[in-house]
């Protein structure tokens, strides 16, 4: 039987599997056994209480799903009061996303809910910056390590930094983060992208653009994955179009530790227990008796270009 335990940092899952924020809540529980799972991650929390963007939030799309959701929130005394409790009801460690505006803003909100029964923060830097005019912490190496440095400041607990794919800097951003005290990086976000409704000529999302999530933009994240994986020395977290045992198997031998599944959990409850299963069985049919063997497992050929013979251009 294959072993299915992996370790984040101080954190020991009983396996890979988790779900990703913002498509996971109690409810879930009527419909897939939790338990099962590796963590729980929240939906993202806020200080304020947000309403979310306009409607319609949500939009199918070929290969995947457009959201803009806008990260509705009932605020922190809630959380404590309501989902905290709910929450500790399952074995897995719970991991809690946050978001803020400011740096400021997400030290506090760190420091407020590094309560008895989070095992671990999520700091969703993928979101606007105040002080950046709006650009996400993870577009850049120094607002991020900025902001991680005052997060890592302000809790004890495990902290992740869940990266935003919509940068062209991304080892970079990786790097900065660890520097600043992340235990984990979160890769990565939805990609930021947009649909139009050719009956209206209207935008499918109220708020125009949104992020696409879903096998569409596996290749990319998985692409992101190994360059952070190759960057630093903390466990990274796959997220992104995972649907399948094999997708996190991809993740995991490009570098991932663990993974998150998101937009696959709305098609199907069962699938963060189908990807479990999947993975044991793709080890076992392998001879791998650990699933964290798989992780950075990736065969590159080396090339010597000095054997390379380089054909002379035509005359």
């Amino acid at each position: 039987m294959t072993e299915m335990s992996v370790r984040i940092g101080s954190l020991t899952l009983a396996n890979p599997v988790m779900p990703a924020s913002g498509t996971f809540a109690e409810g879930l529980a009527r419909a897939a056994d939790l338990n099962r799972l590796g963590a729980l991650v929240t939906k993202t929390i806020t200080r304020e209480l947000r309403a979310g963007n306009p409607l319609p939030r949500v939009a199918e799309t070929v290969g995947g799903m457009l959201n803009a959701i806008g990260i509705p929130s009932k605020g922190v005394p809630y959380f404590l009061e309501h989902t905290l409790p709910l929450m500790g009801a399952f074995a897995p460690p719970l991991v809690v996303s946050i978001s803020a505006p400011t740096a400021e803003g997400f030290a506090s909100l760190a420091a407020e809910v590094s309560v008895p029964g989070v095992a671990a923060i999520e700091a969703n830097i993928s979101c606007p910056n105040i002080e950046e005019d709006g650009r996400a912490f993870a577009m850049r190496p120094g607002s991020t390590e900025a902001v991680i440095r005052q997060i890592r400041a302000a809790t004890a607990l495990p902290l992740w930094a869940k990266l935003t794919p919509n940068t062209g800097e991304v080892p970079e951003v990786a790097r900065a983060a660890e520097a600043a005290g992340a235990d984990a990086l979160v890769v990565a976000n939805t990609i930021l992208a947009m649909s139009v409704d050719l009956a209206s000529f209207r935008p499918r999302l109220g708020n125009v653009m949104g992020g696409l999530s879903g096998p569409a933009i596996k290749p990319i994240v998985l692409r992101q994955v190994y360059q952070c994986a190759r960057a630093v020395h903390i466990p990274v977290i796959g997220c992104g179009g995972i649907s399948t045992a094999e997708d996190a198997a991809e993740y995991m031998i490009a570098g991932a530790t663990a993974v998150q599944v998101g937009t696959a959990t709305f098609l199907h409850p069962g699938a963060m227990e189908a990807v479990i299963d999947g993975l044991s069985r793709f080890c076992a049919a392998r001879g791998i008796v650990r699933v964290a063997e798989l992780t950075g497992a990736l065969k590159r050929e080396e090339t010597d270009e000095a054997e390379l013979e380089w054909a002379e251009p035509p005359t």
